[in-house]
C-alpha cells in the first residue's frame, strides 16, 4: 500500500493536508487533516485515514513510518479513483430535512447524486494583483517558464496560467507557490486539490454515510448556512468534507470490534 499527500491550503494560521491510501493502482480511501504546520497535518491526516481504514496503528507501523514519506511522484494523479456510480437524485433539488437521523440506514439509490463543480461565487473581474505574485514566487524558486509549465499541467492539465478561467484555482496555484522553497522541482511538487475533486470526495463520503439527498442537505444548511454545494467556495468545500470525514470516524470508532 502506498500514500500520497497533497497540500490542499495554506494561509497564516492553518495548513491542510490531503493523504490518500493507494493499492494496485486504485483509491482505497482518503483524509483530511488540519493544523498550524503541514507536518502536524500530514500526521493528523494520517491518523484518520488509520481510523477509516480501520488499521490498528500498532499492528501496521510501516503505514506511517514508510509510507509518510512515499514522494508523490509514486502515485500519478491521473490514475483512476474508482469512485462508485452516483444515482439519480440530486443534493441540490431536494428540500431540508433534519440531519439527526443520519445514523440510520438508508437505501444507496438515495444517496445524492455529484454536482458539477460550479464556479464559486464573488469571483472578482481584476486578477492582476494575484498574477504579478505568481511571477514573484516563480522568480523566488528559481523557475523558468518550463518548469511552471510542468507543474501546471500536473495540478490543472494544461500548461499556462492565462488557461486558469477560475479565481479559486489562480489563488489556490499561488498559495501552492508559496509554500514551496527555493530549488523545489515541478515534477514533485506538492499541487492543489481541485474543486472537482472536492465535489468527488464529498460524494464518497456521503456514500458511505448512506445518507439521502435530504439529511445532505439539512446537514449542509445547518454547519454552513447553504442549501446546495454549488453555492460554497473550494474552502467552504474543503470545511463541509471535513465535517462529513469527522461523522465517520466517529461512526467508525463507536461500531463495535468484531473481533472482540
Amino acid at each position: 500500500m502506498l500514500t500520497r499527500v497533497d497540500l490542499c491550503h495554506v494561509d497564516t494560521l492553518r495548513c491542510v493536508v490531503r493523504v490518500e491510501a493507494w493499492k494496485d493502482g486504485q483509491v482505497l480511501c482518503s483524509a483530511l487533516g488540519e493544523a498550524e504546520t503541514s507536518e502536524q497535518a500530514e500526521d493528523r491526516a494520517l491518523e484518520r485515514l488509520q481510523a477509516r481504514l480501520r488499521i490498528n496503528p500498532s499492528k501496521s507501523p510501516t503505514l506511517v513510518a514508510a509510507e509518510t514519506s512515499t514522494d508523490q511522484q509514486s502515485v500519478p494523479k491521473s490514475w483512476p479513483t474508482n469512485t462508485p456510480q452516483p444515482t439519480q437524485q440530486s443534493l441540490a433539488s431536494s428540500p431540508r430535512s433534519d440531519p439527526s437521523n443520519s445514523g440510520q440506514t438508508h437505501q444507496t439509490s438515495n444517496a445524492p447524486t455529484p454536482e458539477h463543480p460550479s464556479e464559486a461565487p464573488s469571483d472578482p473581474e481584476d486578477w492582476s494583483e494575484e498574477l504579478a505574485a505568481i511571477d514573484v514566487e516563480v522568480r523566488r524558486i528559481g523557475w523558468d517558464r518550463e518548469k511552471e509549465r510542468i507543474y501546471l499541467e500536473r495540478a490543472f492539465g494544461h500548461g499556462s496560467r492565462h488557461r486558469l478561467t477560475r479565481y479559486a484555482d489562480l489563488v489556490a496555484f499561488l498559495r501552492q507557490l508559496r509554500a514551496m522553497s527555493p530549488g523545489d522541482r515541478p515534477e514533485s511538487s506538492s499541487v492543489p486539490i481541485l474543486r472537482s475533486d472536492l465535489i468527488r470526495q464529498g460524494d464518497e463520503m456521503l456514500q458511505q454515510l448512506q445518507w439521502n439527498a435530504e439529511q445532505a442537505r439539512g446537514f449542509l444548511q445547518q454547519h454552513l448556512g447553504a442549501t446546495s454545494r454549488q453555492k460554497l467556495s473550494d474552502d467552504q468545500l474543503l470545511q463541509f468534507n471535513m465535517l462529513l470525514e469527522e461523522l465517520i470516524i466517529n461512526a467508525n470508532s463507536n461500531t463495535p470490534d468484531s473481533s472482540a
